[in-house]
């Protein structure tokens, strides 16, 4: 029986200060035994998005108090703490460099393991610290940055099947909501609105549905919505019903689009691996919290499974679990590790 870890992970990518300890084995018990987020929201809400700079700086700001309270909620002290994982990319370098820098500070002055963590890979493996999920398994990645289909094989085994030609799918919405005059983050504004839409009354079209292969697209839907826009005169003459008619229509046509690429992503899943009777879909991102989007990939034949709310966005728990399992492969990393904006996933390794 593999020895109980307990990791701290740090989480500085984009727009969230995050620290989370958990505990447990990739095969038995596992627990979340402290998780904090601070959110930027109000700090970017004034710019209509996330910037970089401002972002860095709240991480700097809030990140040394973040991991001490992180602690605090734990009962546990720095020397309890069996190893250090940070998000080293992808993401807005200036905070992923903040996480990672002081992840490499607190593993040298406590002597622990630094591991740099794959932001995607912790998305990727989130749903095995609540659920007691085997591989391998399909992915839909879907948040603000990402839009993508993989089969996960193991810790750092991945295989692309299918990613965005353009925009992510939460970028989409952010974009949507932007030119309506929403509030952001734009997903949730866009399902708040959606709730008391119709979603018929816009024809919206749906790229790429018919076409082969896994891949996505979704700056033609939002043209088409821009469109409908300035035919209604723009945002500011549009009733609240035409709001959230339109909102309704667009949630309603991208859940049909990301279901439908991904039952074609399950058929080739399937395929590369014949000993799988019923496959499991896993989704998970910022985007996996839209409720309408999850229903309709629960209704594909497969095994759904989908994250906490709290875990679908950017958190310390997902990389502190992702940490773990690497810890537990012995996948740790020097000091000298760089962060990085952009990593695929499939250029990360694995044990051999």
């Amino acid at each position: 029986m593999t020895k109980p870890l307990t990791v701290l992970g740090i989480e500085t990518s984009c727009d969230e200060t995050a620290a989370a300890i958990v505990r447990g084995t990739p095969e038995g018990a596992r627990d979340l035994i402290a998780h904090q987020v601070l959110s930027q929201f109000e700090d970017h809400r004034p710019y209509g998005g996330v910037v970089p700079e401002i972002a860095a700086r709240a991480h700097i700001d809030h990140l040394d108090s973040l991991i001490a309270k992180t602690l605090d909620e734990a009962g546990l002290d720095l020397s309890e703490i069996d190893g250090i994982a940070a998000t080293a990319g992808p993401g807005l370098i200036g905070g992923v460099m903040v996480g990672l820098m002081t992840a490499k500070a607190l593993a040298a002055a406590a002597g622990k393991p630094l591991i740099g963590v794959n932001h995607l890979e912790g998305h990727a493996l989130s749903p095995r610290l609540t659920e007691a999920l085997r591989f391998p398994y399909l992915l839909l990645l879907v948040s603000g940055g990402h839009c993508q289909l993989l089969s996960v094989d193991g810790v750092g085994k991945f295989t692309l099947y299918g990613s965005t030609l353009d925009d992510a799918v939460g970028e989409a919405f952010d974009k949507l909501a932007k030119m309506l005059g929403l509030p952001q983050p734009g997903g949730p504004a866009v399902e708040r609105w959606a709730k008391a839409g119709d979603a018929t009354r816009f024809k919206l079209p749906k790229p790429l549905i018919n076409r082969d292969g896994c891949d996505f697209s979704f700056s033609g839907l939002k043209t088409a919505a821009r469109r409908e826009i300035e035919t209604l005169g723009g945002a500011d003459v549009m009733t609240e019903q035409d709001i959230a008619d339109l909102c309704a229509s667009f949630q309603s046509i991208t859940a049909t689009i990301l279901a439908s690429r991904t039952n074609r992503a399950l058929t080739r899943f399937l395929d590369d691996h014949p000993q799988v009777d019923k496959a499991t879909l896993v989704v998970a991102g910022g985007v996996a919290a839209n409720q309408v989007i999850r229903q309709a990939l629960a209704d594909l034949p497969v095994n759904f499974v989908a994250p906490p709310l709290k875990l679908c966005t950017d958190n310390g728990a997902m990389i502190a679990w992702a940490g773990l399992e690497r810890l537990t492969l012995g996948l740790t990393d020097p000091l000298e590790i760089a962060a990085r904006a952009r990593w695929p996933l499939d250029e990360l390794t694995s044990a051999p």
